[in-house]
């Protein structure tokens, strides 16, 4: 069986022929200050929210400690708290801007449990809705992605714009 998935936002990564700077897409993309382009939503002080780039689900986002660390016990407190902060966070954006029903959150710890990019430790927040697993992948292998990164990150980045206000300099 032949499975076709539209993914217009890899167009430009594929056709770009950039490859990172660094071990860690992730140090590029924090270095880069073009939050819009790499799709990132929140610079917080220890830790940055983005968007992933291959989603599971619509509002898939990631959250990752600025220093380059892979083991999470590599982790000192300020990054630590300012993660679980910023998860909390994004529930509560995720929730209100796209009604989700669930999360799944969660790290993939080193290469062995699947991490993509084990350099660099990062957050997975994955909204859910009832419903979201329907016969597609069971059936044809496929996931669909029905909202296109950009209309996500709009959506999102606004309600990340208030957070920043919020701060003002203090803690989250």
């Amino acid at each position: 069986m032949h499975n076709t998935i539209w993914a217009p936002w890899r167009g430009t990564y594929v056709t770009s022929g950039n490859k990172p700077l660094s071990d860690s897409v992730f140090c590029d993309k924090i270095k880069s200050f073009d939050d819009k382009g790499n799709y990132i939503l929140f610079r917080g002080n220890f830790a940055f929210v983005i968007m992933n780039l291959y989603p599971y689900n619509n509002g898939h986002i990631m959250i990752v400690p600025i220093n380059h660390k892979s083991d999470i016990l590599e982790l000192n407190k300020n990054e630590f708290i300012e993660m679980g902060i910023l998860m909390r966070h994004s529930i509560e954006i995720i929730k209100e801007t796209m009604h989700a029903e669930g999360f799944n959150v969660g790290f993939n710890l080193g290469s062995a449990a699947g991490a993509g990019i084990a350099a660099h430790l990062h957050m997975h927040i994955v909204p859910r809705w009832n419903g979201d697993t329907n016969f597609m992948p069971i059936i044809s292998e496929t996931k669909i992605i029905s909202e296109h990164l950009d209309v996500t990150y709009a959506k999102l980045a606004e309600f990340y714009g208030k957070l920043k206000e919020q701060r003002c300099g203090e803690e989250l």
